[in-house]
């Protein structure tokens, strides 16, 4: 089992290939706030990133910068510089063609590779809103797999063939896999946050336990026994890295499973409460209520496109 994996899963993160940008001369370009992170790589060239009006943030060749809360943003030949609103339409069918997108006149001296990712709002836990605003890798921090990552990305986006789009858009997955493992790595003593379960093993296992089995009756004095520590550790170890306690943490989860199966599926709401823990709808439709502010049918109901809710429907 695969903590990661699982939970970039349930959260329904996605990523989208864009398109190169080519930049020569003085140039600009800004984006309004949109998805919810934003990955440029340069791969030739400088270029100054200008995030909500700070001060701007020299990249260089080679450097990788992650926007993770999709937060408006410029990029430009220096500051200063004029900037232009994207041409969104041009920028996509730059990606779809594998043409350049290109800024400014003359031969470009620039060029950044870029990619965006979107999640599914069923989920409760916001990783790219728990990650800082924005995360800067330079060149010679960069390991050799995600360094391939970039090179892969740039010669699908240079020459585009059958399944490109397929292609592109696992390649961005793998490529945010690959910044989160490098900032992990680099940050042991990151904030407290969903984030935290990663950096410690004794949490990997314990969430590793809930995630196998998330229908198991659960206390935090089995799952400690699990892993083979005391309740009085587990619940410290929560608290320190991950900011919550092993009961919250299983509630938690056990609703975002719930959640997309309520959406995505006509599964029988005793069905759903069983296989999540609960012995009752009773006590399902409570929690679900206490951690959703709705009760599961209209969730249900409200959560798919199209549908209303109905009275005698609220679960």
């Amino acid at each position: 089992m695969d903590v990661l994996s699982e939970v970039l899963d349930v959260s329904g993160v996605r990523g989208s290939a864009g398109a190169r940008i080519a930049a020569a001369g003085d140039w600009g370009v800004e984006w309004v706030r949109d998805r919810d992170a934003v990955v440029y790589a340069v791969t030739a060239g400088i270029a100054y990133l200008t995030v909500d009006g700070d001060v701007p943030r020299l990249l260089t060749t080679g450097d990788v910068v992650i926007l993770a809360t999709g937060a408006a943003h410029s990029l430009s030949s220096a500051p200063g510089a004029d900037i232009h609103s994207c041409d969104v339409a041009a920028a996509d069918e730059a990606r779809r063609r594998g043409d350049l997108l290109r800024l400014g006149d003359g031969e470009p001296q620039t060029q950044i590779l870029g990619a965006s990712y979107s999640h599914d709002p069923a989920g409760s836990m916001p990783v790219f809103a728990l990650l800082p605003p924005v995360i800067h890798f330079r060149a010679q921090q960069l390991d050799g797999n995600l360094a391939d990552v970039i090179r892969l990305l740039g010669r699908e986006l240079t020459r585009p063939g059958l399944a490109t789009h397929l292609v592109l858009d696992r390649l961005v997955d793998v490529l945010l896999v690959e910044i989160l493992r490098t900032w992990l790595a680099s940050t042991p003593d990151a904030d407290v946050s969903w984030w935290g379960v990663l950096r410690d093993p004794l949490l990997m296992r314990a969430v590793t336990r809930i995630h196998e089995a998330p229908g198991h009756p659960w206390t935090t004095e089995a799952l400690a026994r699990e892993v083979a520590t005391s309740k009085q550790t587990l619940m410290r170890r929560f608290a320190t890295f991950a900011g919550t306690t092993p009961g919250d943490y299983l509630t938690r989860w056990r609703m975002d499973l719930a959640a997309r199966r309520l959406r995505d599926t006509d599964d029988a709401l005793v069905t759903i409460a069983a296989d999540v823990g609960y012995t009752s709808v009773y006590a399902f439709s409570r929690a679900f209520r206490r951690e959703r502010s709705l009760p599961p049918g209209r969730y249900r109901t409200e959560s798919r496109p199209g549908e209303r809710s109905t009275p005698g429907d609220d679960g």
